[in-house]
């Protein structure tokens, strides 16, 4: 009998253990299972001669914090979940721009990032138009003012309404996925730390989970302390920074300096630890590549209270002023319904009522001491979306203060084997913009045969799109900094 595989996050198993079932069965229990309540992390493809090519689909279960894989073989073609399950409508665009695999039935095959099956065409696509004598296009990008990276936006109006937002991404596509099969070797941390740069430590650590999980490595609990420091210091970076930047946005100048100012104090505490403010060169597969000593807790410790004090001034007044209130709730609103449907992650889908989270759901650690109380909010507009992130501001300074005091004496590296041949792993974690999903998978060789990223922005983009109907086009650039999307951690 045919069977899906079930892990643990980070947890790696024979890759036989995997029994294709046929086309119809896969897509029978893939729709049953997402209809039921269960989440789509990771769909794709690869190729195993000509037009044949095995589908990997893995499903999240968070109350039970099991991840299930399943796969079917495939030649040329396989039948769209997408009208079922809206979930799976962005996945199988990327498989076909990526293998050529056709999901028949899909209502909206336009490129992900490039047009065909080879990274040409960037940006180049058909987009959506809605007819009428009052409608108008605004297009916007992608070249924007400021440093911030490329992205083309095409927004349908009437008069200041806006109707439809498109997305055209893709012009920071590096080849990443591609240029790590064959690996690991030296340039694959380098390729994983910079596939999102805002997020270092969150994809070095799902990088380095699933390798020591392919080569049966356990590390110490020190150095997984370490990663979770760094990961909640990353967080709290980026928290304090968009923060700041949605305050900038509406002009209230007071919360915005101080924010930009404390948001470098969180990135000089993790370079206190390794020297780099976005922490490269500290995750390292089997730990961390520098220790903590006495005195850089000690000094960590300080930086933190006097950024706790600092915040605790700044934020507050921010969320307590009517003028601010005014431009923030019932701004870019979207409904649990639409998140679900979406299969949104992260800040964006808890502004929702949404309560996933890995670091509760999907848990390495299960100590009282280490588990998350998840910070939501119900209005799911630019509110919310500020709300969600003060809470898990101060939920993080709490655990980073308890994490660093109690560091095991275990030491912070640990001897690494090769992967196992014809393995496959699944690692996640929760970064600061949602859940990252690195899939592993090994061949013969135990090189890598596969693997895939999904950055949490490549959940969330729609969702962007879906929260700009009925708005005005002048609210844009405030409820995109709300989401604050990565253009190259989608990209890749």
């Amino acid at each position: 009998m045919r069977s899906r595989l079930t892990l643990r996050n980070a947890e790696a198993a024979p890759l036989k253990a995997i029994e294709p079932f046929s086309a119809a069965i896969f897509a029978e229990r893939l729709l049953r299972d997402l209809k039921g309540g269960y989440r789509l992390i990771s769909y794709f493809a690869q190729k195993t001669g000509g037009q044949n090519a095995r589908l990997y689909a893995v499903i999240a279960y968070d109350d039970d914090g099991l991840l299930r894989v399943a796969a079917t073989d495939v030649a040329g073609a396989f039948e769209s979940l997408t009208t079922d399950t809206p979930q799976a409508h962005l996945f199988e665009r990327e498989i076909f721009e990526q293998t050529g695999l056709v999901p028949k039935g899909h209502p909206w095959l336009k490129p992900v990032r490039f047009t065909g099956a080879s990274p040409e065409g960037m940006g180049v696509m058909k987009f959506h138009r809605v007819e009428g004598a009052a409608v108008h296009e605004v297009a916007v990008g992608p070249v924007h003012a400021g440093i911030i990276e490329p992205g083309h936006f095409r927004f349908q109006c009437e008069g200041e309404t806006v109707l439809h937002l498109d997305t055209a991404l893709g012009y920071q596509h590096r080849g990443v996925e591609r240029s790590l099969k064959g690996g690991p070797d030296k340039r694959s941390i380098h390729y994983i730390e910079t596939l999102a740069g805002d997020t270092t430590i969150g994809h070095a650590t799902a990088w380095c989970q699933a390798l020591e999980s392919l080569a049966g490595v356990d590390i110490s609990f020190r150095a997984r302390g370490i990663r979770e420091i760094a990961l909640e210091l990353e967080r709290l970076a980026n928290h304090v920074g968009d923060i700041g930047a949605l305050a900038g946005d509406i002009g209230f100048l007071p919360t915005a300096a101080w924010c930009g100012r404390l948001r470098g104090d969180f990135l000089n505490m993790t370079a206190v630890i390794c020297g780099n403010r976005f922490g490269r060169g500290l995750v390292r597969p089997g730990g961390v590549a520098f220790d903590l000593a006495k005195s850089q807790v000690a000094d960590i410790l300080n930086r933190l209270n006097e950024a706790h004090e600092g915040l605790d001034a700044a934020v507050p007044m921010l969320f307590d002023s009517p003028s601010v209130l005014s431009r923030f709730e019932e701004t870019g609103r979207l409904s649990i319904h639409h998140a679900v449907d979406l299969g949104l992650v992260g800040p964006a889908a808890r502004a929702c009522g949404i309560e996933h989270d890995v670091r509760k759901n999907f848990t390495r650690r299960p100590e009282p001491s280490t588990r998350f109380t998840i910070s939501t909010w119900s209005t799911g507009d630019v509110f919310a979306r500020g709300m969600v992130r003060w809470l898990e501001i101060q939920r993080s300074i709490a655990y980073v203060r308890d994490r660093i005091r109690g560091l095991p004496e275990d030491g912070s590296m640990r001897p690494m084997k090769p992967p196992r041949n014809a393995h496959v792993a699944v690692s996640l974690v929760e970064g600061w913009r949602g859940e990252i999903c690195h899939t592993a998978i090994t061949g013969a060789d135990g090189k890598l045969a596969l693997y895939k990223v999904v950055d949490p922005s490549f959940h969330n983009w729609m969702g962007l799109a879906v929260a700009m109907r009925g708005q005005q086009i002048s609210d844009f650039p405030l409820c995109n900094k709300s989401f604050n999307l990565s253009y190259c951690g989608h990209d890749l």
